[in-house]
């Protein structure tokens, strides 16, 4: 992997390791942020990021300044091209309250399953609805969302992204997944049955889309596996949005091991997981703790324990332990390390979580990593601040991958 040149961020915290501190600037930085760059109506981001002007966006484009990745996954970022050109001209190229610029001239963004209606009952309360906006579209689309591509994603990066090469899959049907945990049920005594078979050959795995995103560094190709499985909850007893984000999830896990991904399909009909030896990043707002939270337990120790991905660095920040004592609630009976939380979720339940990663295949070396989240102590913690948030509930989080192999 070749050297990527960083510009250094100013000296008001120490939060993030400037560019010229970490390994000579030696390293490549991936990142992750459910940066909630979301709207309530179509339109309303492009209408938003069209001046400099818009405080969350300032505060959203300063947090990724500061840290100041190479390659970046936004989560929730409502499907609109031009709203991706005006982010990045608008605000992460305009120096916010004195941080560095940041330019990033490849970007990738495709369409979400999420506010795309389905014509179908899914959330079987006995009415269609496929009015956009409308009370109960959202549980009855593909994926949940007032209009079509609420909550979507986008790829910015400093690297050339391949975008001939880059795979999406977001047609690929739940039900062709072997062993899917598909929603049962409860009132009837057939197994998996919540969802009627012509529905079944509709429901889409992907609550928004996943991504096999080619980018070139130096000679050196690293795919970047990008997502973000459906929070698991707002269900029944039937758990469908539990099982899908497991299955979400398994996704990303089935398609970097060898022989895993057989069954896959992309959009244009292509067979097959990644191939062997490809070296990789998975990143997102996976909506998963390893222990603690609402998901299936398993969820996210699918990526986490996979013999092909290299989780053994943690991010982790001072800001999220301390948030953990001052709100005290649910976070008082978890189990997992506070410092590894990356969002400020409600005290009562589920408490702070970890549930965004960025995760490098096993031959890729780390040289550090970290949570954009500020002690109260520290200037920059007015950039995540407390509810309601000045910019997300969730955190960006950060990885630095070496040159070398691991």
């Amino acid at each position: 992997m070749a050297t990527a040149a960083h510009a250094a961020s100013p000296p008001e915290t120490n939060t993030v390791a400037g560019a010229d501190e970490r390994s000579g600037g030696s390293t490549v930085r991936f990142a992750t942020f459910n940066a909630s760059l979301n709207r309530a109506t179509a339109g309303e981001l492009r209408t938003d990021l069209s001046t400099p002007d818009d405080v969350q966006a300032q505060t959203v484009a300063q947090i990724i300044q500061r840290a100041h990745p190479d390659v970046l996954l936004i989560n929730e970022f409502d499907h609109d091209p031009l709203a991706v050109k005006l982010f990045a001209d608008n605000y992460l190229a305009r120096s916010q309250e004195g941080a560095q610029p940041v330019r990033y001239p490849f970007r990738y963004i495709a369409p979400s399953n999420t506010g795309i209606a389905s014509g179908f009952d899914l959330n079987n309360d006995g009415q269609v609805v496929t009015v956009p906006g409308a009370p109960g579209y959202g549980d009855d689309a593909l994926g949940f969302g007032a209009f079509p591509g609420q909550y979507g994603l986008v790829v910015y990066s400093r690297f050339p992204i391949d975008v001939r090469q880059v795979r999406t899959f977001r047609d690929f049907r739940w039900k062709d997944m072997p062993g899917a945990l598909l929603p049962d049920d409860p009132a009837t005594a057939a197994p998996a049955d919540w969802y009627s078979p012509k529905e079944l050959a509709a429901v889409r795995l992907s609550s928004k889309s996943h991504w096999d995103v080619p980018v070139q560094v130096g000679r050196d190709t690293v795919h970047l596996l990008v997502s973000h499985p459906t929070p698991p909850t707002f269900d029944g007893t039937e758990d469908r949005n539990g099982r899908r984000n497991h299955d979400e999830i398994r996704f990303w896990a089935d398609y970097v091991r060898p022989g895993g991904g057989s069954y896959i399909y992309d959009d244009q009909s292509r067979r097959g997981g990644l191939r062997p030896g490809s070296r990789f990043v998975i990143a997102g707002d996976m909506n998963a703790d390893p222990v603690d939270g609402d998901s299936v337990s398993s969820a996210a120790n699918q990526l986490l324990q996979s013999r092909q991905v290299n989780a053994s660095v943690i991010p982790s920040s001072a800001g999220a332990a301390e948030a953990a004592v001052l709100q005290g609630g649910a976070n008082a009976t978890h189990r997992g390390d506070p410092a590894h939380d990356t969002a400020d979720f409600a005290d009562t339940a589920p408490g702070n979580l970890r549930v965004d990663y960025v995760l490098p295949s096993r031959d890729l070396a780390t040289a550090g990593a970290g949570v954009f989240w500020p002690e109260t102590t520290d200037p920059l913690s007015r950039l995540t601040g407390k509810y309601p948030f000045p910019s997300s509930d969730h955190r960006l989080v950060w990885l630095d991958i070496t040159p070398r192999r691991a």
